[in-house]
């Protein structure tokens, strides 16, 4: 199978690529911005045309929750126009799309798992263009798995995971907010799900997948267990979120329904502290490379 991975120099695609060297069978492009603009339709395209595909997982996104606030139209051209040039190309083309997706398209009002047909109603610019993105994905491609995810790490990249390590390192107690519930999201399961759902494409309907590591946890919750795991010995304080504002706001729960991803044959949906522990090894073999 020929498959092609955008934003491959992300945490996601970084995952994407150490499983694809594994499977010999396939034959994997994967590419970034300095590769393919992904909102250029005439560039989009040619490489279609030329490599032509049979599935692109799109990890390719604008992320920066915060300033995307201020910079609304280059979040849009990235998670709106980009998704929709993608979604054409592999309509067009008879390719599979496979759009990763965020659980900030939810206002955080609900008292249980968000379920995959729950109305989206984003309360940030984030959120608001990878809703809308979300919805060209599904309306331009037919054949389009959509996969929303959350609270995303791992040894690649920058994190909250991660920067809880350093600042774990730096400080002796650092303040996290404890009034946000979530689902913590190893990008080396979420990868290995994105697979499942592909491997098993005769079963698996096109449509909207949920998936995270199980446990429902606030962000002290997630702090805490980082020190703990590392070895660190840095006091978290839990606070409120109205303690430490932000431009964009967060939505006050967030976690997902999993029940309709874990009916794939062959998905595997770990404990968020098994992951954690096993993703907080791997940062230690690379900090001792």
């Amino acid at each position: 199978m020929k498959i092609l991975v955008t934003g491959s120099n992300g945490q996601l695609g970084s995952e994407l690529r150490r499983l694809f060297a594994e499977r010999t069978a396939d034959d994997c492009l994967f590419i970034d911005i300095g590769e393919l603009d992904i909102t250029d339709p005439v560039a989009v395209r040619s490489f279609f045309h030329e490599h032509r595909p049979e599935v692109c997982i799109n990890c390719a996104a604008y992320t920066a929750v915060d300033k995307a606030e201020s910079e609304p139209d280059l979040a849009r051209k990235v998670n709106v126009t980009g998704v929709e040039v993608l979604a054409k190309n592999c309509e067009d083309s008879g390719a599979s799309l496979v759009h990763i997706s965020t659980d900030f398209v939810f206002n955080g009002e609900a008292d249980k798992p968000y379920s995959t047909d729950h109305p989206v109603s984003p309360v940030s610019v984030y959120g608001l263009t990878k809703a809308e993105g979300e919805n060209r994905a599904l309306s331009t491609c037919s054949r389009t798995w959509l996969v929303r995810t959350s609270w995303v790490y791992s040894a690649f990249g920058g994190n909250f995971v991660k920067t809880m390590i350093r600042l774990g390192k730096e400080r002796s107690e650092i303040n996290v907010v404890n009034d946000q519930v979530g689902s913590p999201t190893w990008a080396k399961d979420l990868a290995r799900a994105i697979l499942t759902i592909i491997d098993q494409r005769e079963v698996t309907k096109y449509g909207i997948y949920h998936f995270s590591d199980k446990g429902a946890i606030t962000w002290f919750d997630l702090a805490a267990a980082v020190m703990d795991t590392y070895g660190l010995n840095c006091k978290v304080n839990p606070i409120p979120t109205s303690s430490y504002p932000t431009p964009a706001k967060r939505p006050a729960y967030s976690v997902l329904d999993l029940s309709g991803t874990a009916s794939v044959p062959g998905m595997e949906i770990p404990d968020w502290k098994t992951s954690l522990q096993q993703c907080i090894e791997e940062i230690k073999t690379l900090e001792n490379a």
